[in-house]
């Protein structure tokens, strides 16, 4: 034997240490799967280009949704005309909008299953697809039926969107680039009724839908190429279509009761009565399905703890407070101030632009502040201290849409800081699921905040209300005094949501942000 072979079976019989052979024991021995493994050499990271690129190309998708939200309003009148059925009108905006909120929990948890990239294009693809459908529909259930599928792409539009964004930019520069797309929504909005009625007069109420094919594909062109760049946190998992079914069915049940109620039926009529038992029987199933799924498509775990239920609500409260305030408003600016239709939709502005600049104050001071949740505080605060004043006091117009900026400006703080909020209080692969909770439960929240806000009015008034975008000439025989006095509950209300919304702020855990500076590598995969 040679002194290597010597060496090597001293080595062979040495025995080790207590303490580490200990340790070693302890290790888990099982066999891991490696199939959903990133990359060991992740691609190099996005360049400032490259996201400012990404961003772009998202505000342009984000726009498309905004925009036809509203954009079809204003014609209306000429769709009656042209099909000669003036009964089923307001289905051409319902259709999308119960469509665009049930689908948007779907959207999100699909994007943390199959990733963002399929599923931006799915929901672009259905959007482009009901365009073209609505524009070439011979008749008022097919546009009726097409205004449906564009609504399943554009509710997948806002909360991948938002997603996406997350993936790219750390947490605390996020609250900046949420306040870059509240403005795109908002601006989007205004100029909805806007283009649709100029389209609707001058050319042809079809190009309120021929508009979205160029741009869709704008959107897709600057996206895709950059898409395989940016980071993926989805993980492939069975889904649980059943409880994604039995989520929206309880939604749209919901959202038509809400629609129905006190319009087509009475609150208490025996459909009302029905439809309201019937949602809350599929949403008390989807919580057992729920409960007892491996993996359940909305996991009731991720809705607690102390971010997500007061980050929800605060959320919830303030987009149903303006949204409430903005489909309202036009009535109270008619009667009481006697402007016409379209100088009573310039009042609107106020509201809805000042608040963009309320979002981009949160979002920068995000970016700076370690207690960023403070400006929401203090915001929502003055909102609701706003809305008080409303509430006790008459003004005259100019007034009145001063302080309407005002509560508008602490409104705005509250976006930014909850979805960031959200978004930083859940695992990574579950960030789309989250954000398409946050979009399905705030859009809820301002169909019924509508809803109410309607309800309020009738109960005061003691009288039929229009609904808005129609008129009946019954808004100019209620006196003003009348009116302000219905309002002073309505503003009320709009108080107690912003109060509701600072009490919820002032209650969620504000953990810390990531910045640039601690951001750890993310994970890439091929």
């Amino acid at each position: 034997m040679n002194k290597f072979e010597r060496q090597s079976s001293s080595a062979d019989i040495q025995t080790l240490p207590d303490d580490i052979a200990e340790e070693l024991s302890r290790l888990p021995s099982e066999v891991l799967s490696v199939d959903d493994a990133p990359s060991l050499a992740p691609p190099a990271p996005l360049s400032q280009d490259e996201v400012r690129t990404i961003v772009i190309s998202l505000m342009l998708t984000m726009f498309l949704a905004a925009l036809d939200q509203t954009i079809v309003a204003t014609a209306l009148p000429t769709i009656g005309r042209q099909f000669h059925d003036v009964s089923n009108l307001s289905w051409v905006i319902t259709a999308y909008l119960l469509a665009s909120t049930a689908v948007a929990p779907v959207f999100g948890t699909l994007s943390d299953i199959y990733g963002r990239r399929v599923m931006i294009i799915i929901s672009l693809s259905l959007f482009v697809a009901g365009s073209v459908l609505c524009a070439v529909a011979p008749n008022m259930p097919m546009l009726i039926l097409a205004r449906g599928l564009q609504g399943l792409g554009g509710g997948g539009i806002m909360p991948v969107v938002q997603t996406v964004i997350s993936d790219v930019v750390s947490p605390r520069e996020r609250g900046q680039y949420q306040a870059y797309f509240s403005s795109v929504w908002m601006v989007g909005g205004i100029l909805g009724p806007v283009i649709g009625g100029v389209f609707a007069e001058h050319l042809h109420w079809s190009m309120i839908f021929w508009i979205n094919v160029p741009l869709a594909a704008a959107a897709i062109a600057l996206l895709l190429p950059r898409m395989k760049k940016i980071p993926v946190f989805h993980r492939k998992r069975k889904v649980d279509w059943l409880g994604g079914v039995l989520l929206m069915a309880s939604a749209v049940v919901f959202m038509l009761v809400l629609t129905w109620g006190g319009t087509r039926f009475p609150w208490l009529s025996p459909t009302v009565v029905a439809m309201v038992g019937g949602a809350v029987a599929l949403a008390v199933t989807f919580v057992w399905h729920a409960r007892r799924a491996d993996e359940p498509f909305l996991p009731l775990p991720l809705l607690g703890g102390s971010v997500v239920p007061f980050g929800l609500t605060a959320g919830g409260c303030a987009l149903g407070a303006i949204t409430g305030l903005t489909v309202q408003l036009p009535l109270y600016y008619e009667a009481v101030y006697h402007l016409s239709a379209s100088e009573a939709g310039l009042a609107l502005i106020p509201l809805a632009a000042v608040s963009t600049v309320g979002a981009a104050v949160a979002g920068r001071t995000m970016a700076r502040a370690k207690h960023y949740k403070r400006v929401a505080i203090v915001g929502t605060s003055w909102a609701a201290l706003c809305g008080l004043g409303l509430t006790l006091t008459t003004l005259p117009l100019w007034a009145l849409l001063t302080l309407m900026a005002a509560f508008a400006l602490g409104l705005g703080t509250t976006f930014p800081v909850c979805v960031v909020s959200v978004q930083n209080s859940v695992a990574r692969p579950q960030v789309g699921t989250i954000t398409g909770a946050l979009n399905f439960f705030r859009s809820l929240m301002s169909s019924f905040t509508v809803a109410a806000f309607a309800a309020i009015l009738l109960i005061a008034l003691g009288a039929d209300v229009p609904l808005a975008g129609e008129h009946h000439g019954a808004v100019n025989a209620i006196p003003a005094d009348d009116m302000r006095h219905a309002f002073r509950y309505v503003f009320g209300a709009a108080t107690a949501l912003m109060a509701g919304a600072a009490l919820c702020l002032i209650m969620m855990e504000e953990r810390p942000l990531a910045g640039p500076s601690t951001t750890q590598p993310a994970e890439m995969a091929e």
